[in-house]
């Protein structure tokens, strides 16, 4: 999931002025906490409805089963890089437990998971010997989504890259391009007669950006050179994994999951167009534009210069490969403050995002434990523009949307009054989108459960089920329940404008 980080001059936007809804103060006005209710808002026929993990977020396990090691692995065991010096050997020990989560799943009435596929569970050092062992765990997992009537959506690359590639450049190295084409047809080989719905990528920014630029993330590099590489090399993967799984099998529905962000400007110390363009840029354009134009913005090459040298002639036309469907992932809209100056640094921050740190909201704002503010208007707008600017765009899945908030068990049972109204604001947003005509054909919320929040540890639940990280205890919390009344109407019960 994309973490709403600041930059020198950025911060994530605040909730937008006058909305007001389920709680919270609002322009110094407090929120009706029960709106009234009349009519269903009801989704098109056949939309699916899901949630999301990743597999070092949940699996466990560690090197059980034969996995190798991972990039994760590696960082979240490195002195003062995880929150508490937390680790994800044992996470939610979904390795161990996934068929009685699978039960949990059916029970709540998912008819989609996505998942991850941990690279290094299959191929230990990340190409040539095969882990038999690790296959068969995704077998038995697919298999029993399947016997449960669940439709698994795997993603093949979840920032878990294996240590043993790592070593050897990672995706600085052009060569891990083969590579991972080689684990994608592997998987088309192996699953591919059971799963139809493929992602190549989650969040190549994060990987590329929160990775190798601020580091922040595995693997903890902060050189910008090797950002803007690996950025490009992520796109070109992807490109080159559509080709190799359709020729293994031509039934798949292949895709890659983005996480893009409206790109605002601060009223009180506004930044100039050109501030907003190459932001937009970076975060935005530069996935679109080559997948979905085949090239990449030129105003944003223009400021890489020599970061962006690792470009070939024809890598372009591999990366555009055309998509059966598009994943987004929508957290929060980013406002960007103006710059007092335009020193050297400044230069360098434009030209690829430094990140220093998660920025709180205002006190004035409504936001999550991350400090995140909610701003769903901003979902619609992203989406309609979105399919404005991209006329071939496929159709799309909401593949993560999710909050935020430490909500306990209490007398067995987990209310989570905030999260309910968060998911029922978004997903009113989505529909105003299919309404406005832009076709979404599904929603994953993120998260299935409690997990290793990344560089936060264990601190940060988004879970629709509470985990005790001492017992592995689940517990659904009651915004599950909502969620599974959600997919059983296949809508919500829609709002009045309440007294405020």
């Amino acid at each position: 999931m994309l973490y709403p980080l600041s930059y020198e001059g950025w911060s994530p936007a605040g909730y937008r002025s006058g909305h007001c809804s389920g709680g919270g103060l609002v322009d110094g006005r407090v929120c009706n906490t029960e709106p009234a209710m009349n009519e269903q808002l009801e989704f098109p026929t056949g939309f699916l409805w899901g949630a999301a993990t990743a597999s070092y977020q949940i699996e466990g396990g560690a090197r059980d089963g034969g996995r190798g090691e991972s990039v994760w692995d590696v960082f979240s065991h490195t002195e003062g890089k995880v929150a508490h010096g937390h680790n994800g050997d044992v996470a939610c020990d979904h390795y161990h437990r996934f068929d009685d989560d699978i039960a949990m799943m059916a029970d709540l009435g998912l008819q989609t998971y996505r998942f991850s596929i941990s690279w290094s569970r299959v191929l230990p050092e990340g190409r040539g010997r095969v882990n038999r062992e690790g296959v068969d765990f995704y077998q038995r997992l697919v298999d029993q989504l399947l016997a449960h009537g669940i439709v698994p959506c795997p993603t093949l690359f979840h920032w878990d890259l294996p240590q043993g590639l790592e070593e050897i450049g990672g995706f600085r190295n052009r060569d891990t391009v083969s590579w991972f084409g080689d684990y994608a047809a592997l998987m088309a080989r192996e699953l591919g007669d059971r799963v139809h719905m493929w992602s190549t990528f989650n969040e190549p920014w994060c990987y590329a950006y929160l990775g190798h630029a601020a580091g922040v993330h595995a693997p903890g590099l902060t050189d910008p050179h090797a950002a803007v590489t690996v950025a490009h090399h992520e796109l070109l993967a992807h490109g080159l994994a559509v080709q190799t799984m359709r020729a293994e099998r031509d039934d798949l529905r292949l895709g890659i999951v983005i996480n893009p962000s409206n790109i605002v400007s601060e009223t009180t110390r506004p930044a100039d167009d050109g501030q907003i363009r190459l932001i937009d840029a970076i975060h935005n354009r530069w996935w679109f534009d080559a997948i979905f134009r085949g090239h990449y913005p030129a105003d944003l090459l223009d400021s890489y210069g020599p970061l962006a040298d690792a470009i070939q002639p024809g890598d372009l036309d591999t990366i555009s490969q055309p998509l059966d469907w598009l994943g987004i992932n929508y957290y929060f809209d980013i406002i960007v403050r103006g710059l007092d100056h335009d020193d050297d640094a400044t230069r360098r921050m434009l030209a690829y995002p430094t990140v220093h740190g998660v920025t709180e909201a205002d006190e004035a704002e409504i936001h999550t434990d991350m400090g995140w503010p909610i701003t769903p208007d901003g979902l619609t707008e992203l989406l309609v523009r979105l399919r404005d600017d991209y006329p071939d765009l496929p159709p799309i899945h909401i593949t993560e949307n999710g909050c935020a908030y430490d909500d306990p068990v209490i007398g067995g049972r987990c209310s989570d009054p905030r999260r309910i109204d968060y998911l029922d604001r978004h997903l009113r947003a989505i529909k105003d989108a299919i309404d406005a005509g832009v076709d979404i054909r599904g929603y994953y919320q993120w998260s299935l459960m409690d997990n290793f929040e990344w560089a936060l540890g264990y601190d940060k639940r988004f879970g629709l089920v509470h985990i005790d990280f001492d017992t592995l205890v689940r517990t659904p919390r009651d915004s599950a329940y909502w969620y599974r009344d959600v997919i059983r109407h296949n809508g919500l019960v829609e709002r009045r404008t309440g007294a405020q």
